[in-house]
């Protein structure tokens, strides 16, 4: 059975990335994976001082700093597993029933790749460790969203469970299929949803939204639509504070304004000024897929 896995770190975000993570896992009542990479980068397995040391220097000295090295990483090791085992008790609490730990030492975005065939929702911070007093985005964020091609909820700092949806619409076959996605996920049963699309109001806009809102309303889903022009990220933020929308969804992978807004200048403030969770679409998809 494929999980929904939380990225846990020794951040703020921490507690918010469970709380998600664990919502997100009973609404589709499927086992949570709390996840933790030890950074290779940070905490490398073999250190090499021998470049370090200059001819004379006491052999015993390098031995001091690979012992010192061990230690680190030991310590680093046992942080996790603490950090682990706080997450895990935080999700039963909240009522999770399957909940499992895994640790890894090496690259983050290379391990959750190779966690790539169990995953069915990967949930991460909007801020990492280093960033997570500023209103910078965690240095990782792109990377994972170009290289997992599953749906990924990223989360802000506060946990609020989500009661209604708005998905960000261009008419894009991606779109379409997001469409597709939200209609058949058991994560937004219930969930009143509103369809946004940015640009001029013209009749094939108009036919595109509304073919959305009919697939949708086929699911029973409550739908509402609407189409304003303007600038996408500052439009986008404007009608989520209008309406109160506690989770935005949207593509990762078309060729749109929704492409350039992600990967592109204009996400970095769109996601960092966000204080609700972004659905990001991998692999083509705008949102989690029910199955």
């Amino acid at each position: 059975m494929k999980h929904v896995i939380a990225c846990i770190d020794e951040s703020r975000m921490a507690n918010a990335v469970t709380q998600y993570a664990t919502w997100s896992a009973k609404q589709l009542q499927t086992p949570l994976t709390l996840f933790h990479v030890l950074d290779e980068m940070r905490y490398p397995v073999n250190s090499d001082m021998t470049g370090n040391i200059g001819l004379g220097s006491r052999e015993s000295l390098l031995e001091e700093l690979a012992e010192l090295d061990e230690r680190r990483n030991k310590i680093a090791l046992e942080h996790g597993h603490h950090l682990l085992e706080a997450a895990k008790n935080q999700a039963e609490e909240m009522g999770a029933e399957d909940v499992h730990v895994r640790q890894r030492h090496g690259d983050l975005a290379e391990s959750l790749t190779a966690l790539e065939d169990n995953l069915r929702l990967l949930v991460i911070g909007l801020h990492g460790a280093q960033t997570c007093d500023s209103d910078r985005l965690g240095h990782q964020i792109e990377t994972i969203v170009r290289n997992i091609h599953r749906p990924i909820l990223a989360v802000p700092p506060k946990y609020h469970a989500p009661t209604n949806v708005m998905l960000a619409f261009d008419g894009s076959d991606v779109s379409r299929k997001g469409v597709k996605m939200l209609a058949e996920s058991p994560l937004f049963v219930g969930m009143p949803i509103h369809v946004v699309m940015v640009g001029a109001a013209t009749a094939d806009a108009t036919a595109s939204v509304e073919a959305a809102v009919s697939h949708l309303q086929e699911f029973r889903h409550k739908v509402s639509y609407e189409i304003r022009a303007g600038d996408v990220e500052s439009t986008l933020h404007d009608i989520q504070q209008e309406r109160n929308i506690d989770m935005l969804v949207m593509g990762a992978y078309s060729h749109s304004k929704l492409r350039q807004l992600f990967m592109g200048s204009t996400t970095s403030r769109v996601l960092s000024r966000s204080q609700i969770p972004r659905r990001l679409g991998g692999g083509g998809a705008a949102v989690p897929a029910g199955g």
